[in-house]
């Protein structure tokens, strides 16, 4: 069927009569899967992987600024031509019957971040950049991929760019070898519409209790955590990897699955820079991350106590005294997926900064994923 639109402006006018009507929250909230990235010239992701582990030596530490090569996003700068592959490899080997006719939108958090940016911004603060998401309808199920200019920034040794890095791999520990980022991908219910979320985590706590600010439900039954708790940590002592055909990403199963109630956001700052968790919230609130680490430095050097901190129920009240934005959101995202959808199913959204609204154009190019995965909308698994 021929598409009806070629291109949608949003503006702020528009966004004043985008309400949800009922209350704007999160809901069922489900890890699904995870994965890290390896270093190694085939790309590589292990499944369910680990996050690094919370282990802050003792004593001040004085680090040095960070260096060199970091990536922007990983997931592109890896897997250009099919970014959001890993994502859907990772999620059926974890679970390889699952419904994805029953999700209405799969994201990376970054691209709610932006959206929500653009929903709560015109009310001070600092300018918002200009940002591009690819969109594409696979069924009914809309795919919005992150697109970034550069997916690989060199800092110089000259420039300050802080300490966020070199503190991580200080007072963290690698679980995995070889391992370059750890992926989550959950799953929830915002505005009636059923969200898979994809982000990266800084780490997690080893004494996991329940979280005071929600309850979180078990990850998975107990045969597959058991099956996935016992594997390897190594790539040596790994399954070998498995590459799809079609595809350029080898899968090895490899690691242990971490709930969701333990993961943990860390931040660096100048101790001169107080950081609050309300400035945090819209990212922590994206990925439902429980635990926050602030940690204050004087040019570079880090004193205890480092104190991992439980935010859900911060959380929790920032979603619930931002409704309004909130609400817009849902009701956007509603409206990306209509578009999309009269668009023929693929679509690039553009944020315009100079006038300050939203382009949803048509576009004819590739497909996101690979063939075989498409399939799953289907029903069929490997």
């Amino acid at each position: 069927m021929a598409s009806k639109t070629t291109r949608v402006v949003i503006s702020r006018l528009h966004l004043q009569n985008m309400k949800f009507p009922h209350h704007a929250s999160v809901t069922e909230v489900e890890h699904l899967s995870s994965y890290n990235w390896l270093d190694k010239d085939t790309p590589t992701i292990a499944v369910p992987g680990s996050p690094s582990l919370w282990a802050p030596p003792k004593g001040p530490q004085q680090l040095t600024k960070d260096s060199g090569h970091v990536y922007i996003s990983q997931n592109a700068g890896r897997l250009p031509e099919t970014p959001m592959e890993p994502l859907f490899r990772a999620l059926h080997v974890t679970k390889p019957s699952f419904d994805m006719a029953s999700i209405d939108v799969v994201t990376d958090r970054n691209n709610m971040r932006k959206l929500l940016s653009y929903v709560s911004s015109g009310l001070g603060g600092d300018p918002l950049e200009p940002f591009v998401i690819r969109l594409e309808m696979a069924k009914d199920t809309l795919l919005m991929c992150r697109h970034d200019t550069a997916t690989v920034q060199y800092i110089r040794p000259n420039e300050h760019r802080g300490f966020g890095h070199a503190f991580e791999k200080a007072y963290t520990e690698d679980q995995i070898s070889g391992s370059s980022g750890h992926h989550r991908i959950i799953s929830y219910r915002f505005c009636d519409l059923a969200f898979i979320v994809r982000h990266e985590t800084d780490g997690y706590v080893a004494d996991h209790t329940a979280e005071s600010g929600r309850d979180y439900p078990d990850d998975d039954d107990r045969g597959l955590s058991n099956m996935l708790g016992s594997l390897a940590l190594s790539p040596d002592d790994a399954s070998p990897s498995a590459t799809p055909l079609g595809s350029e990403l080898a899968v090895q199963k490899m690691g242990q699955q971490i709930p969701l109630g333990s993961t943990l956001e860390i931040k660096t700052r100048s101790r001169f820079k107080r950081l609050e968790v309300r400035d945090l919230a819209p990212q922590l609130w994206v990925s439902q991350t429980p635990k926050l680490v602030v940690a204050y430095h004087k040019r570079g050097m880090f004193e205890p106590p480092m104190v991992v901190k439980d935010v859900a129920l911060e959380i929790r009240k920032w979603e619930t005294a931002n409704q309004e934005h909130l609400g817009t959101l849902g009701a956007l995202i509603g409206k990306i997926i209509a578009v999309t959808k009269d668009c023929g199913g693929q679509a690039l959204l553009k944020y315009d900064n100079k006038r300050d609204e939203l382009v949803i154009s048509k576009e004819e190019r590739g497909k996101m994923l690979p063939d075989d995965l498409y399939e799953k909308w289907n029903g069929k698994s490997d």
